[in-house]
């Protein structure tokens, strides 16, 4: 008789919860039930003042301000979540997930009052990082195959100094230049106004 393998059963199960749950989620933004829409917003929220308004309001009010937004986080939910569905990109899945999971996180704790939206992301993140811990295997040869750079001598050593050098160079003259577009633009911007 064969072995049960709990861990495998486990990460599936947790795996269709969090594919059933992010689709709910996903879904409902793009088809304009979870935020405040532009033009549909309730009746006690447009009539009250920003000053008087809830954290939950705001931030449901600003969410639901553009649509290209919420399809976005819309459209990459359902991408993580179906991902989840094949063995073999489960973890691309993940990858996309987590991210947005703690943004999520952090928005319910900064803005809202509502618990059990916080406390259902929450468990979400935790099934993901169960995922991630089943394949704990997997993720670490990947961390391994992108860390493990063998320094075979001083020449490669020295290259390598000579190309850090030449990217930091490189990256304090796009900044230098960004700063510089930056300022001419606004100050050109103050002389319209005057």
């Amino acid at each position: 008789m064969k072995k049960v393998d709990l861990k495998q059963i486990f990460e599936l199960v947790f795996r269709q919860c969090v594919f059933i749950i992010v689709n709910i989620y996903a879904l409902s933004k793009i088809f304009g039930g979870q935020f405040y829409m532009k033009g549909k917003l309730p009746i006690e929220v447009a009539s009250t003042t920003l000053e008087e308004a809830s954290s939950f309001s705001l931030a449901w009010t600003f969410m639901g301000h553009s649509y290209s937004y919420i399809l976005f986080v819309g459209i990459t939910q359902l991408i993580g979540a179906w991902f989840l569905l094949w063995n073999k990109k489960k973890l691309l899945g993940v990858l996309i997930l987590i991210p947005i999971m703690i943004n999520i996180i952090i928005f319910d704790i900064i803005f809202l009052d509502v618990y059990p939206a916080l406390v259902n992301a929450i468990i979400v993140f935790l099934m993901l990082l169960l995922i991630l811990f089943f394949n704990k295997e997997k993720i670490i040869e990947v961390i391994q195959g992108l860390t493990n750079f063998p320094i075979k001598s001083k020449v490669l050593i020295k290259r390598r100094l000579i190309t850090f050098g030449i990217t930091l160079l490189v990256i304090v003259l796009i900044f230098t230049f960004d700063s510089f577009i930056e300022q001419w633009l606004g100050a050109s911007k103050e002389k319209i106004l005057e």
